[in-house]
């Protein structure tokens, strides 16, 4: 199991804090060059950071973010629909893939399994919550069909998907970085990973 010590996952909360204001759409911080890092910090937060309490942080980051948009930018009305509430499954589960792969976490080859496994249900199952919960409940759409819910799947989540795995694999290449030099540093122990 992965398991860092507090000022290593202060540190990490807060890039991820950080990187979720400056990539969340339609915020007035927001890089519109970098994809939206959402997705990718529940996954990582559930990953390295050990309090549950960070799931909840980040829900109420990301609905503040959201909702300071609404006063601001007129395109906000658009995604601020009942159907939002959706968003709270679809971020827990990709959190809750994070979790279930540090529970599995070791520090070699065969942590790609279980780390593409949780990245791939969690973001399934993160899409079907929230584009799923606003396709069919945000009142935005005259005709609701499973086919064409099935064609925006298509397009969109790939997207989403890409986003979520260029994150990853940034933190991934980092963590992997952090963990080499330590060994280095200290053969004779260890690393944590």
């Amino acid at each position: 199991m992965l398991t860092l010590p507090l000022r290593h996952q202060y540190l990490i909360g807060s890039i991820l804090i950080a990187l979720m204001i400056v990539t969340r759409e339609y915020h007035f911080a927001s890089l519109h060059s970098l994809p939206g890092a959402s997705w990718a910090v529940f996954f990582l937060a559930g990953i390295y950071l050990g309090s549950n309490w960070s799931l909840f942080g980040f829900l109420a980051l990301a609905s503040i973010l959201d909702f300071s948009t609404y006063f601001t930018i007129a395109e906000s009305e658009f995604c601020l629909t009942s159907a939002y509430v959706f968003l709270l499954p679809a971020y827990s589960a990709l959190w809750a893939a994070g979790r279930w792969f540090a529970t599995r976490y070791q520090f070699s080859w065969r942590a790609l399994a279980p780390l593409s496994t949780s990245l791939l249900i969690g973001a399934i199952l993160c899409e079907l919550f929230s584009s799923g919960g606003f396709y069919f409940f945000s009142g935005q759409f005259e005709e609701i069909t499973f086919a064409e819910f099935w064609q925006r799947e298509l397009h969109y989540f790939p997207l989403y998907l890409q986003s979520l795995l260029f994150y990853v694999g940034t933190a991934a290449t980092i963590h992997t970085l952090f963990v080499l030099i330590h060994k280095s540093r200290h053969p004779q122990i260890d690393a944590i990973g």
